[in-house]
């Protein structure tokens, strides 16, 4: 079992440029990618995409690539140095034009568009795309390391709340059928104080069988009892279970639910009312299961 939880980084460098991935992933229904690249990036994004489907089955991750030349003098300056003379010609006419000083210093003709621009060598593009995929696979690793270790907990606590709905299915069950024994007792004690004088047995019998009917709920707990038996088995389960057990665990709900309205006894009822939480709990913690 793994959780959607989880973080990872990796590294390559190798003939002057290094890339760094970052993933931080969370649950999700599917496998949602967040990658946005700047456009010199836009080559690594297809196959990015690809090693993330590959490494991971659900959950949303967030990407993070960081592409550096490491080389000394990959960044270059260089000056436009017409353009710089057009700029001061230009400021000097509009100062001689309106009667002011049109001189410019030299760190005011750098400051103007286009006067100085910061070139970096071209992009191996291969040789980045090689070191993105190795990152890639670092920090998929990572992520995956994590989402088990968070799995280790997250199967610890949903068979805690697994045992506690098995134990309480079992009260069901020894209780559901002391509520048709008492129901009978309580009626012929009602009829002895109301003094009646002759009681059908086959009338009585029919009353106790139509109750017995209404609230006999032994479907119910039978299926019950399999949803825990197949919950129990996803829980050492590899692979893609998250979907599989938010469905039983819903189907586990409905039983709990029809149990309750069938219920006429207020034992059975606070039962139901302690089984649907430890159902809820669980809910809850699957939802984060890969």
């Amino acid at each position: 079992m793994q959780s959607m939880t989880g973080c990872g980084s990796g590294r390559a460098a190798r003939d002057g440029w290094e890339v760094t991935a970052d993933l931080k992933t969370v649950n999700h229904r599917f496998l949602d990618v967040s990658l946005r690249l700047p456009r010199n990036l836009l080559f690594l994004e297809q196959m990015t995409r690809e090693k993330l489907s590959a490494g991971l089955k659900r959950g949303h991750v967030d990407v993070f690539l960081t592409v550096r030349n490491t080389e000394e003098g990959a960044q270059e300056v260089q000056t436009d140095l017409h353009l710089a003379r057009d700029y001061a010609e230009a400021a000097r006419k509009i100062g001689d034009s309106v009667g002011i000083s049109g001189e410019l210093r030299a760190r005011d003709l750098m400051a103007l568009e286009g006067v100085v621009t910061l070139t970096e060598k071209e992009m191996d593009q291969n040789t980045v795309m090689d070191l993105c995929s190795e990152a890639l696979e670092e920090a998929i690793e990572g992520v995956r390391a994590m989402r088990e270790r968070e799995g280790v907990h997250l199967r610890e606590d949903l068979k805690s709340h697994l045992d506690a709905a098995a134990e309480l299915r079992k009260m069901i069950l020894a209780r559901a059928p002391e509520v048709v024994t008492e129901y009978r007792a309580r009626l012929e004690a009602r009829l002895a104080q109301m003094d009646v004088p002759t009681v059908d047995p086959q009338r009585l019998a029919q009353e106790v069988a139509l109750l017995a009917d209404r609230c006999a709920v032994d479907e119910e707990l039978a299926r019950l009892e399999s949803h825990v038996t197949q919950m129990n088995r996803y829980l050492d389960a590899e692979g893609e279970i998250g979907k599989k057990m938010d469905f039983l665990i819903q189907e586990m709900n409905r039983e709990a639910n029809t149990i309750g309205s069938k219920a006429s006894d207020a034992q059975i009822a606070q039962r139901v009312v302690d089984l649907k939480s430890e159902i809820e709990k669980m809910r809850e913690q699957i939802q984060n299961v890969e």
